[in-house]
C-alpha cells in the first residue's frame, strides 16, 4: 500500500474547509469595486447593498402600511391612564403653587375644595380631548413618516466594513459550524476515494 494515499482524506477535508472560507470571503470582499483583468469584482453583500436596502424598505413599509392601526394605538384611552398620574400632579402643582405665585390675591378665594373641583374638571376635559389630540398628531405625522425611504437610507448608509463586522459577530457560530461541516464532508469524500482506490488496487 502506498502510504501517500492516506493524505487524500486530509487533502479533501482541507479543500472542503478552504472552499467554504473562500466563499465566505467573497460575501464581503472586495468591499469596493475593483477591476481585475477587465472584470469588476466586488463582494456579494457590498455589491447588492443598495438592492437589499430597497427591498428592506419595501418590506418595512408593507408591514406598517395600515397607518390606521398606529393612529388607533396612539389614541388608545389606555395611554391616557398611564400618564394620568403625571398630569394630575402637574395640575395640582399649578393650582396650589404656581397660580398663587402669579396671582397672590386668588389664594384668598381658592381652598382645597375649589382646587379639587377644578382639578376634576380639568382632568375630565383632558381625558375627552386626549383621543382627538393624538389622532390629529398621528394624522399630521403621516405625510412626514416615509418608512420605506427611512429604512432604505439607513441600510444603504451602513458602511461595508460595519456590515461585515456585524455579520461576523452575529453569525460567528454558524460560520464556524459550516466550516467544520464542510471539512467533515471533505473528509468523508476522501475516505470514500481512499476506499475505492484500495479496493480496486
Amino acid at each position: 500500500m502506498n502510504y501517500w494515499f492516506l493524505l487524500i482524506p486530509l487533502l479533501t477535508a482541507f479543500t472542503g474547509w478552504l472552499t467554504l472560507r473562500i466563499a465566505l470571503l467573497f460575501l464581503f470582499r472586495p468591499l469596493k469595486p475593483r477591476k481585475i483583468l477587465g472584470f469588476t469584482l466586488q463582494g456579494i453583500l457590498p455589491g447588492k447593498q443598495r438592492q437589499i436596502a430597497i427591498e428592506a424598505g419595501q418590506i418595512a413599509a408593507a408591514e406598517f402600511s395600515t397607518f390606521a392601526d398606529l393612529e388607533q394605538k396612539i389614541s388608545d384611552p389606555k395611554n391616557m391612564e398611564k400618564i394620568k398620574p403625571l398630569i394630575e400632579t402637574h395640575i395640582d402643582d399649578f393650582l396650589r403653587i404656581k397660580l398663587k405665585e402669579q396671582m397672590p390675591m386668588i389664594s384668598m378665594f381658592i381652598g382645597d375644595k375649589t382646587i379639587n373641583t377644578l382639578k376634576t374638571v380639568f382632568m375630565e376635559e383632558i381625558e375627552n380631548l386626549f383621543p382627538q389630540v393624538m389622532q390629529q398628531f398621528a394624522g399630521g405625522l403621516k405625510p412626514d413618516l416615509d418608512i420605506e425611504r427611512m429604512v432604505t437610507l439607513k441600510v444603504s448608509n451602513i458602511s461595508p466594513e460595519k456590515l461585515e463586522s456585524l455579520m461576523h459577530q452575529s453569525l460567528a457560530k454558524e460560520f464556524h459550524f459550516a466550516s467544520v461541516a464542510c471539512a467533515a464532508i471533505g473528509l468523508v469524500i476522501g475516505l470514500l476515494q481512499l476506499a475505492i482506490i484500495l479496493l480496486t488496487d
